[in-house]
């Protein structure tokens, strides 16, 4: 079954084909014989059978879609350690009984790429069960992962995930090295959980609030967004040593911390 042929719009699908990058991927992880792989859209399973040749204690598949599911149980059958999982990532994101230090890989789907991140971001107990994340962005979603303030493509989703991980640009894929071939080049990313994070915000729902508000007006000044937050108590931005004549994408990640962490002890 010619499966680049059926890929699906909806399921965001976009095969890689490429050794060379599939091989480069690989290397980032250093897999070894005891740990736990974590394959997030194994597509027909060509990095699959890579990260299986590394021989890994077990890999867990997750295809969504249920042909290719049935496909890769078929073509894998013979592969004690791979086991297909035909479910919804965010449905295993959750799952409470997910081995510890877990190596997770993914050509992730263009249509739901940032939502996976900020799950794997968002989660309750921390440090989490995954030791770290290799990712494959569209390019225009990685620069808004890695960018800076006072830079354009600056915002929630940079100061969301440089909270909890550190990251890592490791080089940019071309759209040739996929079937079918998607209009934009991709990106390859990697992610490490922060085990001791100095900004302690307990719920991580105070920091999309305040994200969240304060970049409502990306052009304006935050002053008056800031009075959203905290109302008309100035003490608040004087102990932050905070100017709230500038613009959101002025503000350095560590000051939204900072703003987030001033903002969840109004509800202690």
């Amino acid at each position: 079954m010619n499966f680049f042929k059926i890929a699906k719009k909806s399921l965001g699908q976009n095969f890689l084909i490429d050794q060379n990058i599939i091989n480069k991927i690989i290397k980032i992880g250093k897999i070894a014989e005891n740990k736990t792989v974590l394959e997030i859209g194994p597509g027909y399973g060509n990095l699959t059978r890579k990260i299986a040749n590394m021989k890994p204690k077990k890999i867990l598949a997750i295809e969504k879609d249920k042909k290719l599911a049935l496909f890769l149980k078929n073509i894998f059958k013979d592969f004690k350690n791979i086991k297909i999982i035909n479910n919804d990532i965010f449905n295993i994101i959750e799952n409470k009984n997910l081995g510890q230090n877990t190596i997770v890989f993914g050509n992730l789907p263009y249509n739901i790429s940032t939502q996976i991140l900020a799950s794997l971001v968002l989660l309750e107990k921390w440090p989490p069960w995954y030791e770290i994340l290799i990712f494959m962005f569209q390019k225009e979603v990685a620069d808004r992962i890695l960018a800076k303030k006072n830079i354009k493509d600056f915002g929630r989703l940079s100061i969301l995930c440089n909270w909890r991980l550190d990251i890592k640009k490791h080089f940019d894929v071309s759209k040739n090295c996929f079937s079918p071939k998607p209009k934009i080049n991709s990106t390859v990313l990697s992610f490490i959980p922060k085990k001791n994070n100095v900004f302690n915000i307990k719920n991580p729902k105070y920091l999309e609030t305040v994200t969240r508000v304060l970049f409502s007006s990306r052009r304006k000044m935050i002053n008056k967004n800031f009075i959203k937050l905290f109302g008309h108590d100035r003490s608040v931005a004087k102990d932050l040593n905070l100017n709230l004549n500038q613009r959101p994408e002025e503000l350095s990640n560590e000051m939204f911390y900072r703003i987030a962490m001033k903002y969840e002890k109004l509800f202690y």
